[in-house]
């Protein structure tokens, strides 16, 4: 599965012609930018491939997993899990000065949430999906969900 995950991203990259940059020099503010998309497309997936069901309750069940304050409680539930780059990662998104906040959201959220997206935008371009699942099965566990 992670060789056809690769081919795919490398696909992409061959087919827009995309060159491999040093994600480590990205602003995590770039990197939560992809994040945000990347966790999203792979919520609403679980969502949906769990079953047929009206896309207002497949919208609703979205929005509480995306929002700020859930993925605080998915940083917050595999933090031990991360390895100690992930972890610097994370800690660069969550430290960055973001010139906006979310409307529902308190600052820390805010912030600990632009840490968790940063934190799968760069395990996206690193084209390691394989832990961008297993880190979000394990947050959802703990979470509950």
């Amino acid at each position: 599965m992670e060789e056809s995950i690769n081919q795919t991203l490398g696909y992409l990259k061959e087919q827009m012609h995309l060159e491999d940059l040093d994600i480590k020099t990205y602003s995590p503010l770039t990197l939560a930018y992809i994040g945000d998309g990347i966790y999203e497309l792979i919520i609403r997936t679980i969502l949906v491939k769990k079953g047929n069901r009206q896309t207002n309750k497949l919208h609703k069940k979205a929005s509480s997993l995306v929002k700020a304050s859930a993925q605080t409680a998915m940083i917050e539930g595999i933090m031990d899990e991360l390895t100690p780059e992930e972890l610097a990662v994370y800690k660069r998104g969550r430290n960055s000065k973001s010139f906006t906040t979310a409307k529902n959201a308190t600052v820390s959220d805010y912030r600990k949430a632009t840490g968790f997206e940063a934190l799968m935008g760069y395990l996206y371009l690193k084209e390691d999906m394989i832990r961008i699942i297993d880190l979000i099965k394990i947050g959802l566990e703990k979470i509950g969900e």
